[in-house]
C-alpha cells in the first residue's frame, strides 16, 4: 500500500468516494478529510477509546453500518504523539518525521511541558548575558587603553560580576593590545599581571589564553605578524608567573599540527623562553616604564611652545598639539605657556594668542585651561624665587585672558599680591623643603648615601619628626617624575635612612593627601605610589598594619591616594610579590652605574673645549642633553662664563644664547650660574684683573636678552646654600 499527501491511500481514497455517492445522507455525515502539513497522527492501541475493537466503536459500527471502520485515523483534537518530541514507544512516528524547526512552544498544546520551556529560557537568558558581557568588555578594554587606570579596570570588571566569562576579557584584552603600539601591549601585559587572582581567577587567565592560541589562524587574517606577538604574549604571561609552563606542552597536544596556535606555542617555547636571560629580554620587550612616555610629552610640549616662540606658526602649533593625542594632559600645556611667558616677557603676547586659538578652535577644553591655570596659582608662590615678581605677571595673564573670552576667572582661586604671613614654623618647613631637594638631587647624581645622612644629621633640630616626614615626601615625589633609576635609589636611600616607621608613615600619609594634586603633573602616579607603598612593605621600612593606618586617614575612598593603596594590597597579595616588588624597578640603583660629580664635570668641560675649538653648535647640545641632568646645567653656565671672561672669547656666548633660545637651559639655571661665577669673581680676579668689570658687563647684556630677571644681583645669601650638597 503506497501512502502519499495526509498518509491516506489512493485505493482507501476510492472507498471513501464510493461510500459517499452510495450512503444515506441522512444517516451518515460527509467526511472531511483535512491534508495537514504536521507529522501524522500515531495509531492508536487497542486499549484506546478510539480503536476501532474497542467497544465505543463496536458500538457505532453495529448502529450506524458505516464501512468507516477500518478508519484508523483519529478525529480527536488531541495530539497522540510522544510528549517532548521523542521518537520511543511502539507503533509510534513522532520524532523521526518531524520536519518543523524553531516551532514555539505553546501552553494551550495538550503535549506542553513546562521543564521543556525553563531549558529553553535558561538557555536564552545565558546568551544574552554573554552578549552583555562581551559590550562591556570591549568597552573597559577601550578605556583602559586611554586612561592606563588599572584600579578603575578592576573596579568595572568587579561591577559586572560574571567570573565565569572572564576568559573572554582576557581575549579581547590581548587580542585588541596586538593590533596597536607597543604602549597597548605593555598596558595589556600589566592589566594582566595586576588582576591576576585578585580578579581574575587563573583557571580563566589559562582558557583566555587557551582560546587566543586556538583561535590565532583566524586572529593571523587580521594582524600578519600575529605568531609573533602572540608568543611574545604568551611568553610574558609565563614570566609574569600568570601560565604555568605546562600551558604550552597541553596546548601542543590539543592542536592540529597546521594551525598557526603551534607555530605561536613553539616560538614562545623556542624563541623566548629558551633564550639566555628571557625574563629580562620580555620584560623590556615593550618599552617596560610608562614614566618615559610621560617625560616625552613633557620634552615634545616644550619643544613645540620653544619653535612657536621663534617661528610664530599658529597652525603648526596646533597641529603638533593635536598629535601629542593626550587631551586629558593639555593642562600642561597652559602651564608650560604661562611660565614661558613669565620668562620671556617679549614672547608673552604670541603665547597667549597660541593659546587663544587652542582654545577657540576646541583644541583646549575650558576645563584644561582652568586647570592649567590653577596650577601656576597653586605654584606661584615657588615660582617666585626664580621670578619675583611671578605673582603680579600672573595676574596680568588672568586679566588679558578673561577679557579675550577664552578663561573663565570665576572658576579660580583668588590671587592676592600681598605676600602671605608666615609663622615661623612655616618658615623653618620651607628652608628644609628647599635644603631636602638640593640633597636628594645630589644623591640622584652622585648616589652617596653616607653624604645625605651627614647632611640630615647636620641639621637635626627638636622637629626632626616632622622634618622626616617632609623629607620622606619630598624624596618619593621627585622620583615618581624621574626614571626607574631614580625610583630604585629612593627606595634603597629610604631603607637605608632608618628613620622611625612613625615619621616614614606620615611622609606617606602627606603624599595619600596630596596626590590628586600631585596627579596633575605624574598622570600615573597611583601606578607609582601603589609600588612605592608595596616596596617599603618588602623593604621592612613599614609593616603591613601601617597600610590600613595610612588608609584611615585618606580624605574620601574615591581619592586617588585610596586608589594607591588598594592597588598596593593587591601587589602585596600576587603570587611571588615580594621577588616582584623588588626588581620592578630594575635594582641596583645606588650601584656602580651611578656617576660621580667630578665625572660630570670633567665631561662638561670636555665638551665646552670641543666647541671652543670650532666644534659643531649642534653636537655640543646634544652632549649637553646626553647628560641627562638639567638641573645642573647651571655647571655649563658657570664654566662657559669663566672661559669667556678668562679667554675673551665670544663663541661660548653665543652658545649660551642659543641654549637658552632652545630651551635646553632655563633662566633658573642661568641666573644659578651666573651667582656661581660672582661668588667666585675674588678668586677669579687673581688671574684676570679686570674680571669684576667683564662681569657687570655680561650680567647687563644677559638681562637685556632676557637670560636672567631684571632684579638679579650678584649678592644673593641663598645662593650659597643652594649650590653645595648640603646646608
Amino acid at each position: 500500500m503506497e501512502y502519499s499527501d495526509g498518509f491516506v491511500s489512493n485505493e482507501h481514497r476510492e472507498l471513501l468516494r464510493s461510500v459517499a455517492e452510495s450512503a444515506d445522507p441522512l444517516s451518515v455525515s460527509p467526511l472531511q478529510i483535512s491534508i495537514s502539513p504536521r507529522s501524522p497522527k500515531s495509531p492508536k492501541s487497542p486499549g484506546s477509546p478510539r480503536s476501532p475493537s474497542s467497544p465505543r466503536c463496536r458500538q457505532s459500527t453495529s448502529k450506524g453500518g458505516s464501512p468507516l471502520k477500518n478508519d484508523k485515523h483519529s478525529h480527536s483534537p488531541k495530539d497522540g504523539r510522544p510528549k517532548k518530541g521523542g521518537s520511543g514507544g511502539k507503533g509510534t512516528w513522532g520524532g523521526l518525521l518531524e520536519t518543523e524547526e524553531g516551532h514555539a512552544l505553546d501552553p494551550n498544546d495538550p503535549n506542553y511541558d513546562s521543564t521543556e520551556e525553563c531549558d529553553h529560557t535558561n538557555v536564552r537568558k545565558t546568551d544574552e548575558e554573554f552578549a552583555e558581557y562581551k559590550k562591556k568588555a570591549a568597552v573597559i578594554v577601550e578605556e583602559y587603553f586611554a586612561t592606563d587606570d588599572v584600579v578603575s579596570t578592576a573596579s568595572e570588571l568587579r561591577e559586572i560580576g560574571l567570573p565565569c566569562y572572564s576568559f573572554y576579557f582576557v581575549k579581547k584584552l590581548v587580542s585588541m593590545a596586538m593590533d596597536r603600539h607597543d604602549k597597548e601591549k605593555e598596558m595589556a601585559a600589566v592589566l594582566l599581571s595586576a588582576l591576576y587572582a585578585d580578579v581574575i581567577d587563573p583557571s580563566q587567565v589559562y582558557k583566555g589564553f587557551g582560546k587566543l592560541v586556538e583561535s590565532s589562524d583566524d586572529l593571523i587574517v587580521d594582524i600578519p605578524d600575529t605568531i609573533d606577538v602572540l608568543a611574545l604574549f604568551v611568553a610574558r604571561a609565563v614570566v609574569d608567573d600568570i601560565l604555568p609552563p605546562a600551558f604550552l606542552t597541553k596546548q601542543l597536544a590539543s592542536l592540529p599540527k597546521d594551525s598557526k596556535g603551534v607555530q605561536v606555542l613553539r616560538r614562545a617555547e623556542k624563541g623566548y623562553l629558551a633564550a639566555p636571560l628571557h625574563a629580562e629580554i620580555i620584560e623590556r620587550r615593550w618599552g617596560g616604564s610608562k614614566n618615559t612616555t610621560v617625560e616625552d610629552v613633557k620634552a615634545r610640549i616644550n619643544n613645540l611652545l620653544v619653535e612657536y616662540v621663534v617661528s610664530g606658526d599658529v597652525k603648526e602649533a596646533c597641529r603638533c598639539i593635536k598629535d601629542l593625542k593626550v587631551p586629558f594632559f593639555h593642562h600642561e600645556i597652559i602651564k608650560r605657556a604661562l611660565i614661558m611667558a613669565m620668562e620671556r616677557r617679549h614672547a608673552e603676547d604670541r603665547l597667549l594668542d597660541l593659546l587663544k586659538a587652542a582654545a577657540e578652535e576646541g583644541l583646549i577644553n575650558s576645563s584644561q585651561i582652568s586647570k592649567g591655570f590653577g596650577r601656576m596659582i597653586d605654584s606661584v608662590d615657588d615660582l617666585s624665587l626664580d621670578i619675583p615678581s611671578a605673582k603680579s605677571i600672573l595676574k596680568s595673564l588672568i586679566s588679558k585672558a578673561a577679557s579675550e573670552g577664552w578663561l573663565s576667572a570665576s572658576s579660580l582661586k583668588s590671587l592676592s599680591l600681598e605676600p602671605e604671613k608666615r609663622s615661623l614654623e612655616d618658615n623653618v618647613a620651607r628652608t628644609f623643603k628647599l635644603k631636602a631637594q638640593s640633597i636628594i638631587q645630589e644623591y640622584f647624581f652622585s648616589g652617596d648615601i653616607s653624604e645625605v645622612s651627614s647632611c640630615l644629621e647636620s641639621g637635626n633640630s627638636p622637629s626632626s619628626a616632622e622634618l622626616n616626614a617632609i623629607f620622606v615626601k619630598k624624596l618619593i615625589t621627585l622620583a615618581m617624575d624621574r626614571k626607574n633609576r631614580e625610583k630604585e635609589m629612593a627606595s634603597i636611600l629610604l631603607s637605608s635612612l632608618c628613620f622611625p616607621a612613625d615619621d616614614v608613615v606620615n611622609g606617606f600619609v602627606m603624599l595619600i593627601e596630596s596626590a590628586d594634586d600631585t596627579a596633575l603633573d605624574i598622570p600615573v602616579v597611583v601606578e607609582d605610589l601603589a609600588m612605592f607603598l608595596a616596596r617599603a612593605v618588602v623593604d621592612e621600612v613599614l609593616a603591613p598594619q601601617h597600610l590600613e593606618e595610612i588608609r584611615s586617614q585618606c580624605l574620601s575612598p574615591d581619592s586617588i591616594g585610596s586608589k594607591a593603596l588598594q592597588m598596593a594590597k593587591s601587589l602585596l597579595k600576587a603570587r611571588l610579590s615580594g621577588e616582584r616588588i623588588l626588581r620592578c624597578w630594575g635594582g641596583g640603583g645606588s650601584g656602580s652605574t651611578a656617576r660621580a660629580v667630578e665625572d660630570v664635570k670633567d665631561k662638561i668641560g670636555k665638551l665646552l673645549e670641543e666647541y671652543e675649538s670650532g666644534g659643531d653648535f649642534r653636537e655640543a647640545c646634544r652632549c649637553i642633553k646626553e647628560l641627562g641632568m638639567p638641573f645642573f646645567h647651571h655647571e655649563v653656565v658657570k664654566k662657559a662664563l669663566v672661559t669667556v671672561i678668562e679667554k675673551k672669547n665670544e663663541r661660548l656666548w653665543r652658545l649660551l644664547r642659543e641654549c637658552f633660545g632652545s630651551g635646553l637651559i632655563t633662566m633658573y639655571q642661568m641666573m644659578k650660574g651666573f651667582s656661581r661665577v660672582g661668588e667666585a669673581l675674588d678668586d677669579l680676579a687673581l688671574d684676570v684683573p679686570d674680571a669684576k668689570k667683564q662681569f657687570t658687563y655680561y650680567v647687563e647684556q644677559a638681562k637685556i636678552a632676557g637670560w636672567l630677571d631684571a632684579s638679579f644681583s650678584i649678592s644673593k645669601p641663598e645662593h650659597a646654600a643652594e649650590n653645595g650638597s648640603c646646608l
